[in-house]
């Protein structure tokens, strides 16, 4: 960008301005300390690791690889959730991949090599990859065969690959019927699957022999499926026998447990028993959001103000928090992909309120409830294709990581780490306006019709894009020196904005995503009809130099060194989007 400066006969300008801003250095940190200029983006925000984990559903290796290159690592994911990685029974069905056979590692997904270099490709992309594991039992008793890499397997528990023969496996044949009985969920049969004796010394030896070869392939932690079917003892065993054979400081493995609370159900099974061994999923998070998005986000009974209020939920640090998993979006308790606006201002209230450790699930566009990944076969799951303009019919990937919105938020939630949450204000029914600290600010309208407000936060003034509407920061808003802006937002959408998402900083060229479904760019370009940046930089720009010519008549400087002063903050401002 210098040369392109000095094509134009530039260089002098940028030279000028170097001096200039040397010797008003101290003008311009008074200016700042007023709140006159936007900040400047976070480099160390950016470099560092987020905690957002991208559920990639039935997605296969090269693909999640490929993912953490173009899109996980340079958006600032943190992890990415890969299906169970073990050998399953084969068929379309989704469902098989949570039926194994082994524990070897070639799947519907890929093979062990294939695993290995995606694990590599990830992390040197910045993602650490958290695997699926399914621990708690083997495939249904009604099914006996060869897996998808040829190991054989029965319904009478002889799993000649591990090995495992009927002695591994729980006495009670029938199938879970009472959650009020501990021992009944934990020792009998879940849906017709074989339940491992997790109590036996031997088992949990193949399990933790299972894991700690994935931990030496380089995973960054786990995600065990089924976890109230298996005691916190015997949690508590597999993961210190884990331990054992590593050597590995477990605390420093990311280690979560699909734990589903429910007061009707047995006080052993409950979450809170398994936090020794780690974090657990807070379904009610999913359930809240839900209700909130499809009523009033507001209510006082289950607003969003709510969400983890509760003394009965999990402490934040400690869940695992989504709007909705695989599971989730095919029984109706949660929010999908077909709830269309409702869906995406769900998952930008969850990356930016900051309640546990925040999940977004990308899988793909489905009829039937036991639809597999897009092309898959009995044996294989083809490469991920990310649908064009906006293509929502089944049987196409989602790509959701790719969304425009959600490619913002992601960003805004990192932003904003470490920060309280502040300014909380409801603007009527079904919208409402919070910050994060001085660093952020997020206005929901859930409403179904378009508001215009005066929302106040305590970000400094300046001009901010409006990251949930566009990529290109043709969507942005003008905080003022009070801290207020004024936004119109049209229904179903919402204002996202934070430090260092500024017109001048901002790097992004398109307005919206080609994997954007239909419904967003058509609201993506109302967003930025109603909120322009030009509008937005025109007015920030009248209110500057106001503050800067009141400031300047309070300190008694002279004109020539007020038009000094304004010149300054002009050319600092183009200098920065010339060399940066």
């Amino acid at each position: 960008m210098r040369m392109w400066a000095k094509a134009r006969g530039f260089s002098g300008l940028v030279g000028l301005a170097r001096k200039m801003t040397a010797a008003f250095a101290s003008l311009a940190a008074a200016l700042a300390s007023a709140s006159m200029l936007p900040p400047a983006p976070s480099a160390v925000a950016a470099e560092q690791r987020g905690d957002v984990i991208v559920i990639a559903f039935q997605t296969n290796w090269n693909s999640v690889a490929r993912e953490c290159a173009e899109t996980y690592g340079p958006e600032g994911v943190g992890f990415v959730q890969v299906s169970p990685p073990q050998e399953s029974i084969t068929g379309t069905q989704w469902w098989t991949s949570y039926q194994p056979v082994s524990y070897r590692l070639d799947s519907k997904l890929g093979t062990e090599s294939e695993f290995k270099d995606m694990v590599e490709e990830c992390g040197a992309a910045g993602v650490g990859v958290i695997a699926d594991v399914v621990i708690n039992h083997m495939a249904g008793a009604d099914r006996s065969g060869t897996g998808v890499a040829g190991s054989s397997f029965d319904g009478a528990g002889d799993f000649p690959a591990v090995p495992y023969t009927a002695a591994n496996f729980h006495d009670c044949i029938q199938n879970v019927s009472n959650y009020r009985d501990a021992d009944n969920v934990q020792n009998c049969r879940l849906t017709g699957l074989q339940d491992l004796d997790t109590g036996r010394e031997y088992v949990r030896g193949r399990l933790a022999e299972y894991m700690a070869k994935l931990l030496d392939l380089g995973v960054a932690g786990f995600r065990v499926d089924a976890v109230k079917h298996i005691s916190a003892d015997d949690m508590a065993a597999i993961k210190s026998e884990l331990t054992r054979r590593t050597n590995v400081d477990l605390d420093d493995v990311l280690f979560e447990q699909e734990v589903i609370g429910s007061a009707s159900e047995a006080k052993e099974i409950q979450p809170s028993n398994y936090l020794r061994t780690g974090k657990v999923s807070e379904f009610n998070v999913n359930v809240r959001l839900k209700e909130a998005f499809d009523g009033d986000i507001n209510s006082s009974s289950f607003g969003l103000a709510r969400i983890g209020a509760s003394t009965s939920w999990v402490e934040s640090d400690k869940a695992a928090v989504w709007v909705t998993n695989w599971d989730t979006e095919r029984n109706g308790s949660a929010l999908t992909y077909k709830d269309d606006a409702k869906y995406l201002l769900a998952n930008a209230f969850l990356l930016a309120y900051g309640y546990g450790q925040p999940h977004l699930y990308s899988g793909y566009y489905f009829g039937d409830t036991d639809d597999g990944a897009p092309g898959a076969t009995a044996t294989i799951v083809a490469d991920m294709v990310c649908p064009e303009n906006g293509d929502e019919t089944d049987g196409t990937w989602q790509c959701t990581q790719r969304w425009t919105a959600i490619r913002g938020m992601i960003g805004f939630h990192n932003a904003v780490s470490g920060t309280e949450v502040v300014d909380w204000r409801e603007y009527g029914e079904n919208v409402v306006g919070f910050g994060r600290g001085e660093i952020g600010y997020l206005a929901v309208n859930n409403s179904d019709a378009p508001v215009t407000r005066t929302f106040a936060t305590s970000m400094p003034a300046g001009v901010y894009c409006n990251v949930y509407a566009s990529g290109d920061c043709s969507a942005a808003v003008s905080v003022k020196a009070d801290g207020t802006f004024e936004a119109t937002m049209p229904a179903g959408s919402a204002v996202a904005v934070y430090a260092g998402a500024t017109p001048g900083d901002w790097s992004g060229k398109r307005r919206v995503d080609p994997v954007d479904p239909d419904w967003f760019v058509a609201s993506a370009e109302e967003m930025a009809a109603a909120q322009p940046t030009a509008q937005a930089d025109a007015v920030m720009d009248g209110e500057t130099a106001e503050a800067i010519e009141e400031t300047s008549r309070s300190a008694g400087l002279s004109v020539v060194v007020l038009a000094a002063a304004m010149l300054l903050v002009a050319v600092a401002a183009r200098v920065r989007r010339f060399v940066s």
